[in-house]
């Protein structure tokens, strides 16, 4: 480990001087203080963002931290409109994008809002800051539920490819809106709503017991719609069957008793339901097997955003919408060293710790800051200098290992 010294040392040192420019002071419609994703950014609360850059920071020592993480939430939850949707972008200044719209549906705040409630509830064993604005959460997740959830698989779904996350994720972007039970979505809202249970149980609410019955319904969903026996993987699922009608003379015979099929794309999300400990050991064995392949998902940087042996697979400067597919992106590689450590792949989880800390600290040392992502094949940042948020996720790493 002696010879990433180097890079461990850049990284400290970057983060040490830069992530206070992560942070905002409240204004207009933003009453609490929040994180940005970067010093670039001006009062702009981006939903994963925030969670992601609010959990790599609790690894810093700064007794200020605190009320910004709690202000990210806050903030959001101060946004929420009388039917439970949030937007997955709260700014100063209106949004013509991302604003919600009563004439329009599309897709709003990702469901890691209680997930990043409760990391910081547990982190600071303190979770009454969030009694008052508990009902909102509910509110939140329970228009997921009306709008966003197919009633035949017990999968959710994006309602369009706006603002997703993984931007381009091919098994969403281009598809009809509300046809795709994405492995990406249902991962999420499964720790979402986990989360909401264990927020629930410590707050005293009777709502607890519900909510862990409901995360289970969605882990058994995930588990017979997007495990694929076949292949030993995690897959979205296409939602867009015909509804089974008894009067078709055609079908009436022997209508189909499968509620979905699988989307054969190998992306990084695949690697999600061991994040969430959703996967056997048995299947989890049989995803790690996957992702070991090089002309894969695995890179000598960590983990492709998509397969280099898939048809979509590319490498572009683009961000309208950001480029996964195939580039490097910190947050995919994080999730993935949880995801081996929750299996016990210790060895792989150090593998991808480390070259992600080499892809760091290499571009602090010659380009004096991170990019957004950054090229499978040679490491070299493709967009974004300067972009922090979930970057900081390496810290978590470099504390993991004990460097």
């Amino acid at each position: 480990m002696e010879d990433i010294k180097v890079y461990v040392d850049a990284i400290k040192k970057y983060v040490g001087e830069s992530y206070r420019n992560n942070f905002r002071e409240p204004v207009d419609r933003l009453p609490y203080h929040f994180l940005v994703p970067g010093a670039g950014y001006r009062h702009q609360l981006w939903d994963w963002d925030s969670w992601l850059t609010g959990y790599a920071l609790m690894s810093v020592d700064d007794k200020d931290i605190e009320k910004y993480q709690k202000g990210c939430v806050l903030d959001f939850l101060n946004a929420i409109c009388e039917d439970g949707r949030i937007p997955i972008l709260v700014q100063d200044s209106p949004s013509w994008l991302f604003d919600i719209d009563d004439k329009y549906q599309s897709n709003i705040h990702k469901p890691c809002l209680a997930i990043h409630a409760l990391e910081i509830s547990e982190r600071y064993n303190d979770y009454n800051w969030i009694a008052d604005k508990f009902d909102d959460l509910l509110r939140f997740i329970s228009f997921y539920e009306k709008n966003q959830k197919d009633e035949e698989t017990g999968l959710f779904y994006w309602i369009d490819d706006l603002g997703i996350g993984f931007d381009n994720d091919p098994t969403v972007f281009y598809r009809p809106n509300k046809s795709t039970g994405a492995i990406y979505l249902n991962s999420l809202m499964y720790m979402e709503l986990l989360s909401v249970a264990k927020i629930a149980e410590k707050l005293g609410r009777k709502e607890a017991e519900e909510y862990f019955k409901k995360s289970e319904s969605l882990k058994e969903a995930i588990e017979n719609e997007c495990f694929d026996k076949v292949d030993g993987f995690y897959y979205s699922a296409d939602l867009s069957l015909r509804k089974v009608d008894p009067e078709v003379w055609l079908h009436k015979g022997h209508p189909r008793f499968w509620h979905s099929l699988p989307i054969k794309i190998t992306t990084w999300a695949g690697l999600l339901p061991l994040w969430a400990k959703i996967a056997t050991k048995e299947e989890a064995d049989r995803v790690v097997k996957r992702y070991l392949n090089e002309e894969g998902l695995y890179s000598e940087y960590g983990i492709r955003s998509v397969a280099k042996n898939e048809k979509m697979f590319g490498i572009f400067d683009t961000g309208n919408p950001s480029c996964w597919l195939g580039p490097i992106w910190i947050n995919a590689n994080y999730f993935t060293y949880v995801a081996l450590k929750n299996y016990g792949y210790d060895d792989l989880a150090k593998d991808i710790a480390v070259k992600t800390i080499k892809l760091l600290g290499k571009d602090v040392l010659e380009n004096g800051q991170f990019h957004e992502y950054y090229d499978s094949e040679t490491g070299k940042g493709v967009r974004g200098p300067g972009f922090q948020s979930w970057n900081f996720l390496v810290i978590k790493l470099i504390e993991e290992l004990g460097l």
